[in-house]
């Protein structure tokens, strides 16, 4: 099978017959009969499930442990029970828990700070 990742999709030829039926049955891909090939956007779900059946290429499994690292941080903002703020929000008013929180966890998502570090030194305690 060959796999590439191209302005955010992810692209796959020549799988065999039993990469096609697993593949098809996510339901994540569209498939292309003029150019033979699976087309599907490249997040975090579908990078796991391929992940699962094949070895990924270098920089396609960087991306899914990049997405994979920011989910966990996220996931670990939404949990805390005292968030604190990752920037200096321009609001008159001090922000509620919950607004810290979801404030914190979109900066997370959309890359504008980097997931936070936890205390052994690492991104959080990601199994792999």
């Amino acid at each position: 099978m060959k796999m590439a990742m191209k302005e955010g999709q992810i692209l796959i030829k020549d799988a065999d017959n039993t990469q096609f039926t697993i593949i098809k049955s996510w339901g994540k891909m569209k498939w292309s009969k003029a150019e033979r090939m699976f087309y599907g956007p490249a997040e975090i779900e579908l990078l796991n499930k391929l992940a699962g059946i094949v070895r990924l290429p270098g920089p396609i499994e960087a991306e899914r442990q990049r997405l994979n690292i920011i989910s966990q941080a996220v996931d670990a903002e939404r949990m805390k029970p005292e968030p604190e703020p990752l920037y200096k929000y321009p609001v008159k008013f001090p922000l509620y828990k919950h607004q810290t929180r979801a404030a914190n966890m979109a900066l997370i998502t959309f890359g504008l700070v980097p997931p936070p570090e936890d205390k052994e030194g690492g991104h959080g305690s990601i199994k792999q």
